[in-house]
């Protein structure tokens, strides 16, 4: 099992930046991969960003150069957000994927994120 803990999010106002943290315990070696997501209201959660075992970052195409996700080991996984929009304002998940599987398996309770205009 893996347990994910998301940190960081707030108010910003637009042009500002966050950044988020994610602290990953359990079985750490069990996992291939480290995502971002996020949720708006009334709409469905999508990728932000992933950070793969060895792969390519993968990053959605609104949040490309603006958005950084790195790790500094098995354990936390950042998501760096400059030139913050208003309509980056979501709930954002820590996500984890196992080796072999397709899907994010593990998820974090989400940190709220507001931009204002």
């Amino acid at each position: 099992q893996v347990r994910l803990v998301e940190s960081g999010g707030g108010l910003v106002q637009t042009g500002g930046s966050l950044r988020l943290s994610c602290a990953v315990s359990g079985s750490i070696f069990s996992i291939n991969a480290v995502g971002w997501y996020r949720q708006a209201p009334g709409q469905q959660r999508e990728l932000v960003a992933a950070i793969p075992s060895g792969g390519r970052l993968d990053y959605a195409d609104s949040v490309k150069g603006r958005f950084t996700i790195s790790r500094d080991n098995a354990k936390n996984t950042y998501l760096q957000m400059d030139s913050l929009k208003p309509e980056d304002t979501a709930v954002y998940y820590c996500a984890a994927r196992r080796y072999g599987a397709s899907t994010f398996d593990w998820w974090g309770q989400g940190t709220q994120v507001t931009v204002s205009s």
